[in-house]
């Protein structure tokens, strides 16, 4: 079944999660490698689509960014 969203905005959290990625001084494609190693396969331009909120996000891929990211996952949600 297709997913359908009625906004532009397909996330909530991309802000954010590149927010606490420049914090962390961390490359996109750093972040792909690292989320590789948890069995998360996001190539670096699906994270800047995440970023700049054109793609979804899974549970599984927001768990797995807030672990990478050493922050809570509530704290993506402004």
């Amino acid at each position: 079944m297709a997913r359908i969203i009625d906004t532009e905005a397909k996330n909530m959290v991309g802000k954010r999660i590149r927010y606490y990625r420049k914090a962390m001084k961390m490359s996109q494609q750093e972040l792909s490698n690292k989320l590789e190693v948890l069995a998360i396969y996001i190539c670096r331009g699906s994270i800047s689509r995440i970023e700049d909120q054109t793609r979804t996000v899974t549970d599984i891929e927001l768990w797995g960014l807030a672990q990478i990211l050493k922050t809570p996952i509530d704290t993506f949600f402004e």
